[in-house]
């Protein structure tokens, strides 16, 4: 079936808001899911079992919007290795090492981290050569790289900061921008994003699955109450939400917007860890946040540019 992801009928003007509009709504989605997994540390909840729980709950629903559109995963050899990789690279493999660090590091950190991964896209994709060199675009990624480096050179800075956490954490973004540009390369003709989204989170579920057979891993809810099964509801809404819009985000404007994600995902996840969760606000917090914005704003800026030639 042939995907309705970017109809012709939609204006290039109109086509760039909606673009934006799956930044903004993606980027507040990641925002909170950081947060969320800082709560789960503090309900006892292990990096793993939460993070499996979740995806559980969030593959199920992406499973039932695929099934009531019409557009389930489809089974074949193309598509089971676009599942796996993706899965290992933008979900399981990256999210665990997220997860993890976050009862180390902090929530607020571990957000700014993943604003990390557009600079790393954007020279894969001029590599690849899937994007053309466009000096307002590369401007943008560097901006909003330099946001993120100017609130992780504070952090690092500081007296009480864990290195060894620090250092897990900053694997994240690679395996990020592997996943940006791996699912680019191999999208599967014809298919839809509501059909890729479930297929790549049951691939993360098989995966962590088999993590949690090896020593030391649990996949146990340590005290199963009202209160957890809130939580995980949340984070699977939330990784839900998350996930669908990463694939449509995808198909309308490629990897390098994409992968702005972690940098709006920043800009609304440090709030709410500094004023829900109590942690002190990074140094720098302002300028960080002023060169994220700048960045956003060069590359759309960029890409209309290019669309209007």
């Amino acid at each position: 079936m042939p995907s309705t992801d970017s109809p012709s009928s939609v204006s290039p003007r109109r086509a760039r808001l909606i673009s934006l509009g799956y930044l903004l709504a993606g980027g507040a989605l990641l925002g909170l899911s950081t947060n969320l997994a800082k709560l789960a540390g503090e309900f006892g909840l292990t990096p793993l079992a939460f993070l499996f729980w979740s995806l559980c709950g969030a593959a199920t629903l992406l499973l039932a919007l695929a099934a009531f559109k019409g557009r389930l995963p489809p089974v074949n050899a193309r598509t089971l290795e676009y599942y796996g990789v993706s899965a290992l690279v933008g979900v399981a493999g990256s999210n665990l090492v997220f997860f993890s660090a976050i009862a180390h590091i902090g929530a607020g950190f571990v957000a700014l981290v993943i604003t990390l991964p557009p600079l790393l896209t954007y020279l894969g994709a001029l590599v690849l050569k899937m994007e053309r060199f466009q000096v307002v675009r590369a401007l943008g990624v560097v901006s909003a790289l330099t946001g993120a480096m100017t609130l992780a050179a504070h952090k690092l800075a500081a007296p009480e900061v864990d290195v060894h956490w620090v250092l897990i954490a900053l694997l994240g973004p690679v395996l990020l921008a592997i996943g940006n540009l791996y699912r680019t390369l191999r999208w599967p003709p014809g298919v839809a994003s509501e059909a890729l989204a479930p297929g790549m989170l049951m691939a993360a579920v098989i995966l962590l699955l088999g993590v949690a057979m090896l020593p030391g891993f649990s996949l146990r809810i340590p005290a199963f109450g009202w209160n957890t099964t809130l939580l995980i509801a949340l984070q699977a809404t939330a990784f839900a939400g998350q996930f669908l819009l990463l694939f449509l985000l995808q198909k309308s404007s490629g990897p390098v917007l994409l992968s702005l994600l972690g940098s709006v995902g920043a800009l609304f996840g440090v709030p709410v860890a500094i004023f829900v969760q109590g942690e002190s606000a990074p140094e720098g917090l302002l300028l960080g946040a002023v060169l994220i914005g700048a960045g956003i704003a060069l590359l759309n800026l960029g890409k209309a540019r290019a669309a209007g030639r």
